[in-house]
Parts: C-alpha cells; structure tokens; sequence
C-alpha cells in the first residue's frame, strides 16, 4: 500500500450541472428539468441530428441520450425538442462560476468545461462548515439561483474528487458524496469495465485487457515497470491512477504552454467535388492561422487529414510536414495541405476535414527567409485582417472561396460552438 500521508490531501469539489443543456431549455420554457421529456438536438431542420443532451426522464423513459439521433426520438407528445441556444448555455455557465466566488477564490476554481468544475474548500471549515456542508449550500443555491438541478463529488485531490462524482454522487439520493483515500480499495478497485475509470478510453481498454488486466484493481497492483515499457509516462499515469494518486492543482494550467493549433470539421453532407473540398480547406487554414496569430505564434509541423464518408466504407487519411521555417501564414499552411492531398487523396467522397500546425515558435522570434522578402507583408496583411474580423466580425471580410457552393465560413459565422447561438 501507499502511504498516502506524503501526497496532497485536501478538500476538491467537482461540481457537475445535471444535463446541462437538456436542464437549461427546461427552465427557459417554464418545465421542471427532473420530470419533463425533453431533447436538445444539433438541428431540429435534420433528422440525423445528433442529440446534444435529453433530460433525466427522456434518458430513463424512452432510452433517448447524448449521441442518439433525431430520428431515434419517438413521435410522442410528451417529447419536447429544441435546438440549442448557445449563447444562453454560455452565460449561464459564466454565472455559475460567479456564483462559485462566493465561496471561494478564483484561484480556487478550475472550470473543467462549461458544466463542469472544481474547487479547493480547504480550510474554509470554520467559515462554511464541512466539504459535505458546503457542497450542500452550494447546490442549494445553484437550485435557487438558477433552477438547475446539480451533484457533486467530494475528494483529497481532483481525480478522486471526478471519481466520485462519476461513480457514486451521481446515484446518490441528494447528488452528493466523498471519498477518502481509504475508500480506494472497496469502491475503486472493483470498478470494471475499464473505460468507466476517468481517463480510459477503449483503445486503451482494449490494451489493457490484451495485458490481463479488467479492472482497476488488476491495475494498481500490475507490475509499474511494465506499464510504462507498453504505455510509456502514460503507463505511470495509469498506475498512479488506480491508486488515487493525482498531483494536479486547481487552478494551475492542465499543461504549460500552447503545444499546437487546430480544428476538425465534420461537413454538413458529402463533399466529392476537389475544388469544394480545398475550398473548406482554406477556410480552416485561414481559421487556424488566426488563432495562431492570437497568440503570437507561428508551427513549423502541419498536421493534416481526410475523413471519409460512409460511402466510401469510412477511411480516410492523416499526415504531417515539417517546413524549414514556422509559419502562421494561411497560404503556406494552406500550401502544405495541398501537398499532402495530392499525395493521399484519391477522388474520394469526404465527410471530416482536420488541421492543426504545431511545434510552436514565437512568431516575434522567427528568422526572415532571405529568399522570400515579402514575408514579413503576408504575415502583417494576416495581422491586419485579424484585427478587421476580431472588430466587425468574422464574417466581416471573407475570400471569394466562402462565397461559392463548397464554402461553410458564412454558415459557421452564426454559429457558437459548433451550433445555433
């Protein structure tokens, strides 16, 4: 066994809004979150949408959850469906995290995503009462405040804390519960199949198990040196894992430091026609230039790949370039592509495009190419048209590719993460 005294011991939150989106729409139109049928799907207009979130009475009633489609949605009238309001889930989100400051430092909140969050509550028990008190308060006032129904996971680290809130919060009468480093061996280990396990995915399962290991029990106690010759430091992790151990801070980056800048596409229908697929093409090079640029940045490592359709028996393709000078330039990346399609792409019908340029410089710090002395103009004009579309808009000043059949700029333009604002 570990001994657990020379590892963080706190008090972590991981508070989950339940059915986050399903929940929100519920509120807004006057139902109760807990008991109406209801679906939030990517676009009622489509009717392979895919849902984006049902409420807790759709999912045990009539089997509908995240990722089923429109059309598996029966036609009964207590069903009520809607498209997603993402500019309304966003500042409610924002709101909640707001609401989290009454109890805590910013410092102490660490917003997993828009409805998902931890806090430290360390030390706050004279102020606020027990990890358990204050979790209870907190969910009240969410109800109060919002309407919106949540649990909450109590442990000494962040991982515990995702733990139990997945594995017992979430079945428990009042959405709250804690666990210790001593509940580990009773209701951690027996945790089987393994992708339940935060952090394990089923490629990784599927390995595993070709290891001889089905639960994570098998793994906390699988020979370390092993696990990391299969894994590499993603083997440590594992093992530490199934163990509780987990060194990360709210509050602290998840990582230092950008690594790369990227986008994925999934096309609204089949793409066959070439010059409709290089106009998406330069859309998201344009797109991921921009980000790039945000930050300053420029990748000398262009990752690019093709996703085929269910017509052609899926497939697809991905590759990556290294140049000889970064770049954040939107036709070198745009160039790039080109040079890796020709290559790889046989006149098959495309549904998912991806992109992404890494192995970052600062774009301030990168060296003239002495045989390109316009460089530095198209990296200036790239400045000067973020500045137009961060001003007025993205879809302020667009190439004539965005025009024409193939492009998706102008649609996605109206959009908030992927879907109705």
């Amino acid at each position: 066994m570990f001994d657990y005294s020379q590892f963080p011991d706190r008090s972590i939150l991981c508070v989950d809004m339940k059915s986050f989106y399903a929940s929100i729409i519920a509120v807004y139109e006057g139902l109760d979150p807990l008991t109406c049928h209801l679906a939030v799907v990517g676009n009622t207009d489509r009717t392979g949408s895919v849902v984006l979130a049902a409420s807790p009475a759709m999912k045990r009633d009539f089997k509908i959850k995240t990722g089923s489609r429109l059309f598996e949605i029966p036609d009964d009238p207590r069903i009520s469906i809607h498209n997603p309001k993402m500019g309304l889930f966003v500042r409610v989100s924002t709101e909640i995290t707001k609401l989290f400051f009454r109890y805590v430092p910013p410092s102490a909140v660490h917003t997993y995503s828009v409805d998902e969050s931890f806090l430290d509550v360390s030390g706050l028990e004279k102020v606020w009462g027990t990890p358990e008190e204050i979790a209870a308060q907190i969910q009240r006032d969410i109800l109060l405040d919002f309407g919106l129904p949540s649990t909450i996971g109590i442990g000494p680290n962040m991982l515990m804390a995702k733990l139990c809130l997945d594995l017992a919060a979430k079945k428990t009468a009042n959405g709250i519960a804690s666990w210790s480093y001593d509940d580990i061996p009773a209701k951690l280990w027996p945790l089987s199949p393994l992708r339940e396990m935060w952090g394990i995915g089923r490629q990784v399962e599927k390995t595993l198990h070709s290891m001889g290991i089905f639960s994570v029990g098998q793994l906390a106690r699988y020979d370390l040196s092993l696990l990391e010759k299969k894994f590499g430091i993603m083997g440590n992790q594992l093992y530490h894992h199934a163990w509780g151990i987990d060194l990360s801070e709210v509050g602290a980056p998840i990582m230092q430091g950008q690594i790369s800048y990227g986008k994925s596409q999934i096309l609204l229908r089949d793409y066959k026609d070439e010059k409709e697929i290089k106009s998406v093409i330069l859309e998201m090079c344009e797109e991921v230039a921009k980000r790039a640029r945000a930050h300053h940045h420029a990748g000398r490592t262009i990752s690019f790949g093709l996703s085929y359709s269910k017509e052609e028996f899926g497939g697809g393709f991905h590759r990556s370039r290294t140049i000889e000078n970064p770049t954040n330039i939107t036709m070198d990346i745009y160039r790039v592509c080109l040079e890796l399609m020709r290559e790889n792409y046989h006149g098959q019908t495309v549904r998912q495009i991806s992109l992404s340029i890494g192995k970052l410089e600062r774009d301030d710090e990168v060296q003239l190419d002495l045989f390109d002395t316009n460089s530095w103009k198209k990296r200036k004009i790239g400045y000067v048209v973020d500045g137009i579309r961060n001003r007025y808009g993205s879809a302020s000043l667009l190439r004539a590719v965005s025009y024409t059949s193939g492009g998706t700029a102008r649609h996605r333009a109206k959009l908030l993460g992927g879907h109705k604002k």
